[in-house]
């Protein structure tokens, strides 16, 4: 026996998450899957590794609705949710913007997400700088990330960029520009769910919202 085989230490794949919050919410809202919102993101990351691999971060990119008190009090629940299990939240912003109706001419306030894809675009190019993770996988069906998986595959060639694809969703574009692709379907949603009620260091609870049951 060698002193080589001795010393190894078997090679370990660090994978990072990137989601995209409101495509994954909207695959969810416009599938009818309103029952699983109380997603769990570890666990569901887990869901997309081998085994041996390693679960390095997850980042949930998503912003707060600030013109419904309710809404927002529903996904601050949510958030806290999901830093109890270590996940990162990095936060975007909405922005009115005025729209014309077609019909009538009358001008109406809207409001659009901004910075999401910017943000998840940086926070990829940072880690990969910073060499945090071997494999990359975004949760996003958004063809807008295209350009930033692509700059990384350039400047990185060594390491994979993948795309777990929400469900309900194509994103032929992001297929073609990763390395693989997985499909997110209704079992990897109804066996990755938070329980009912989180307690947290000092005895705070948080519970799901009862519109998401």
């Amino acid at each position: 026996m060698g002193l080589g085989f001795l010393f190894y230490r078997p090679v370990v794949n660090r994978v990072e998450f990137f989601v995209d919050g409101f495509n994954l919410y909207h695959a969810l809202i416009d599938n009818h899957y309103n029952r699983y919102k109380w997603l769990d993101l570890l666990k569901l990351a887990k869901c997309f590794i081998k085994p041996q691999d390693q679960v390095i971060g997850i980042n949930y990119f998503t912003s707060y609705v600030v013109w419904d008190p309710q809404k927002v009090s529903r996904h601050q629940v949510y958030t806290s949710a999901l830093q109890s299990v270590g996940v990162k939240i990095v936060f975007g912003s909405f922005k009115a913007k005025d729209r014309k109706c077609r019909n009538c001419n009358a001008v109406y306030k809207t409001f659009e997400e901004k910075q999401t894809d910017v943000n998840i675009a940086i926070k990829l190019f940072q880690s990969a700088i910073n060499n945090v993770f071997d494999t990359a996988i975004i949760v996003s069906g958004d063809s807008d990330l295209v350009p930033a998986i692509e700059a990384v595959k350039t400047t990185f060639p060594a390491k994979s960029v993948g795309v777990v694809i929400p469900i309900g969703r194509r994103a032929e574009s992001l297929k073609n520009a990763t390395d693989f692709h997985m499909k997110m379907k209704e079992k990897h949603l109804s066996t990755c769910q938070f329980p009912d009620a989180i307690t947290l260091p000092g005895g705070r609870q948080l519970c799901r919202p009862v519109q998401w049951k």
